[in-house]
């Protein structure tokens, strides 16, 4: 046993209390380098797709970009808004913003239609993406206007103060996540191996990756921007795939030192669990690494920050699984054979650790994985293999039927909770004001010495739009110094999410704009602003999907390819991969589309499914699936190896993972599933459908489909490649001192 993962299984396990503080050093390493550099946040510029993108882009040239702003709305607390007590308050506001650095301009108050609402404007300076940081200096100052002003009611919001909101309710929604998810994954490994010592360990080593991680996060995103969703996804990804591999490696560990009953050195033992579980723990994390790395093929900064952090924390908790877990194996094994010395010494019968779970015939060690649950759950596609496999394809087939009704849409503003102060207050707002709905920015770039006849086509585009009930208000003209570029803003009176608002949009794009600026020679045009960009970002993601998707198919079988040297089973992962993650997408459209589970899950649907969901089920499941087929398929070829017929290999196989398999789904299944009470819809979604997949790819794909088309297939299943039989495992050469085959 020479391979990497033993040599550093060795390593550890020679000089425990050396690796383990090296760890610890390296952890501390990660989080002062982080703190020293600081995270990289995305700017404006890096969201920036399709239409929209470039209609920004050359607004920004011509810094004509569109401002961020905060509104304040002023009202009387009873009766009527009282003409000179409104006008004290706008004039007070409007001194105390004109004032702040932040404040590039205050527009003059818009009375609402009713007359009981006044509204005033306020624009910022700056990048859109720093406005919220910005925005406590301009709350503090409607605090104080109404502190002076008791008898009326002052009330704000606007994209910056909804941004500061969603991202206070985000905190607070992940301080929930860890409340729930930490103890119910400390519990469920309490049960698997019944000490608490040993439960401590993978959690333990899971929370340092997750400090790790985010620290080397800070350090990457000088590379690749952060959006704010890293945290998050090294959170969700970091304490599944950190509990799992810890798990595998840990129960592989228990499982041969119940067999050797004090045979084995705790060295030994740590080594044996490399040289199998270790290797599936490398090969299952680099798995995940190029899966998730398929994400920088969208060309998208959001994703890009996904999958950067989903990369760091799958390698630092690879990391910590092959050096820093042997040598807390070591120390704890070195206690526990001192405990059992002390025992014998005194006539005391030896405790037998918890965890084995050796194959028929070995007296004592069939408890977890070949006890009669498994061999219940196993016997359908032992003695009905054929009829198992179509039943359960059927099955998860029938879950993809409602992915025909799939509608992607981009979660916009209108989508936040209404938790949010500053929702609620939006929502006054778009009532009180309707014609502030929705603002489409129409840009134009041409030589300057066309600048007259632009000015002729954006007028011809205003009284086309003038004549559209879609429209409303008085546009608003702008031209850059330099006279190259026009930008003009129409209103739309309805909500963003609305059918009115994107028909609008399309009237822009597709009818007046070729009608009007599209006939000047040399001339570029777009339409950006909110509804464009919730229109452009899905059609860029669908335009990347068909790549992605390649990408990702032909990484799962490549590494497939490479773990087993089998063809078939390369083929067999891919199409169990996509049939899990599409029939967990319909459940997902199933449940979220509609308004039946609203009470359930606490949501309200919008009708669709956020524009980023689909694509990151896809890329994360085929990467966390590979988790479960390397380490069943492993078990299964490790038996093959030993000279156990392919139909019994399969079984066995199976049936000595089930217990490490359905522990690491329900620990995987909990962190998703805690993703559920968020806020944020689209964090719902995204927890909802990996716990659904995890779940289904767990218990439906590897337990009843999986063993059902190896048994079918037989030695098939191995092709182009043929088995040694006969020839010493792993476990032989602990026992017996033969030399070992890699157990590919």
């Amino acid at each position: 046993m020479n391979s990497l993962t033993v040599r550093m299984a060795r390593s550890s396990a020679r000089h425990p209390w050396r690796a383990i503080v090296g760890w610890l050093v390296f952890v501390a390493l990660c989080l002062a380098a982080g703190s020293a550099v600081g995270m990289n946040s995305a700017r404006t510029a890096d969201y920036r797709v399709g239409e929209a993108g470039r209609a920004e882009a050359m607004a920004a040239e011509g810094q004509l970009e569109r401002r961020s702003a905060e509104q304040v709305l002023i009202s009387a607390r009873a009766g009527t808004l009282g003409t000179e007590a409104a006008r004290g308050a706008v004039r007070d506001l409007t001194a105390r913003m004109e004032r702040l650095p932040e404040v590039a301009e205050v527009a003059a108050p818009v009375r609402s239609a009713d007359g009981r609402i006044l509204m005033v404007e306020v624009a910022l300076r700056g990048e859109e993406r720093d406005a919220k940081d910005k925005v406590d200096a301009l709350t503090a100052q409607t605090t104080a206007v109404q502190r002076a002003h008791p008898e009326l009611l002052l009330q704000e919001t606007g994209s910056p103060s909804i941004s500061k909101g969603v991202d206070e309710q985000r905190g607070d929604d992940l301080a929930l996540s860890e409340k729930i998810t930490l103890p119910v994954t400390l519990l469920t490994l309490l049960v698997v191996f019944g000490s608490l010592t040993m439960a401590a360990v993978p959690l333990l080593l899971a929370l340092s990756s997750i400090a790790a991680a985010v620290g080397l996060s800070m350090v990457a995103s000088h590379v690749s921007p952060d959006t704010g969703v890293g945290t998050n996804v090294i959170l969700m990804i970091g304490l599944a795939v950190g509990v799992d591999y810890t798990l595998f490696y840990l129960k592989r560990e228990r499982e041969e030192r119940a067999r050797s009953g004090g045979r084995l050195s705790s060295q030994a033992l740590v080594e044996l669990a490399a040289a199998t579980s270790g290797r599936a723990v490398m090969v299952s994390g680099f798995a995940v690494v190029a899966s998730t790395a398929t994400l920088y093929l969208a060309s998208d900064v959001v994703f890009s920050s996904l999958a950067t952090g989903t990369v760091v924390v799958v390698l630092v908790a690879m990391a910590s699984s092959l050096t820093a877990l042997p040598a807390l194996l070591t120390v704890l094994g070195k206690r526990a054979e001192r405990r059992a010395a002390r025992r014998a010494e005194r006539g005391r019968p030896v405790r037998r650790p918890r965890g084995g779970s050796g194959g028929s015939g070995e007296r004592g060690e069939r408890g977890e994985s070949g006890g009669r649950v498994w061999a219940a759950l196993l016997r359908p596609a032992a003695r009905h293999p054929l009829a198992t496999l179509g039943v359960s394809v059927l099955a998860l087939l029938a879950l993809v039927v409602p992915l025909a009704g799939l509608h992607i849409t981009e979660m916009s503003r209108d989508t936040h909770s209404r938790e949010i102060p500053a929702m609620r207050v939006y929502d006054r707002l778009n009532e009180a004001f309707p014609q502030h709905r929705v603002t489409h920015q129409v840009v134009v770039r041409a030589d300057a010495a066309r600048a007259a006849e632009v000015a002729e086509a954006l007028d011809a585009l205003t009284r086309l739009a003038d004549a559209d009930p879609l429209f409303t208000g008085t546009p608003r003209l702008r031209t850059s110094a330099d006279h190259r570029v026009s930008t003009l803003e129409l209103r739309v009176p309805y909500l963003g999410d609305s059918d009115q608002a994107y028909d609008s949009l399309d009237h822009l794009r597709h009818d007046y704009l070729p009608a009007t600026v599209g006939r000047i020679a040399g001339a570029e045009y777009g339409v950006s602003g909110d509804v464009a960009r919730y229109t452009d970002y899905p059609a860029h993601q669908n335009g990347k999907l068909p790549l992605v998707l390649g990408a990702l198919l032909l990484v799962t079988f490549l590494m497939t390819l490479y773990a087993f040297r089998s063809v078939v089973l390369g083929l067999i992962g891919v199409a169990l991969n996509l049939l899990s993650a599409a029939a967990a997408l319909g459940l997902l459209v199933l449940v979220f589309q509609h308004t039946w589970a609203e009470g359930l899950l606490d949501f309200r649907s919008t009708g669709s499914i956020g524009s980023r969901v689909p694509l990151f089920l896809f890329v994360i499941l085929f990467g966390l699936s590979m988790d479960y087929q390397v380490f069943v398929v492993s078990r299964i070829r490790e038996a093959v190896l030993a000279g156990t017929p392919t139909r019994q290999a399969v079984l066995d196989g199976v049936r000595r993972s089930a217990s490490v398999v359905t522990s690491a789904a329900v620990v995987m299944t909990t962190v998703f599933v805690s993703f559920v009470f968020l806020h944020i819809i689209e964090m719902k979604q995204i927890g909802f459908v990996l716990a659904a997949a995890v779940l289904l790819d767990a218990f439906v794909v590897r337990i009843l489909i999986l063993p059902s088309a190896m048994l079918l297939l037989g030695e098939r299943s191995w092709w182009p490649a043929r088995p040694d039989r006969g020839t010493a495992g792993p476990r032989a050469q602990a026992t017996t001192g033969r030399p070992v085959v890699d157990v590919r």
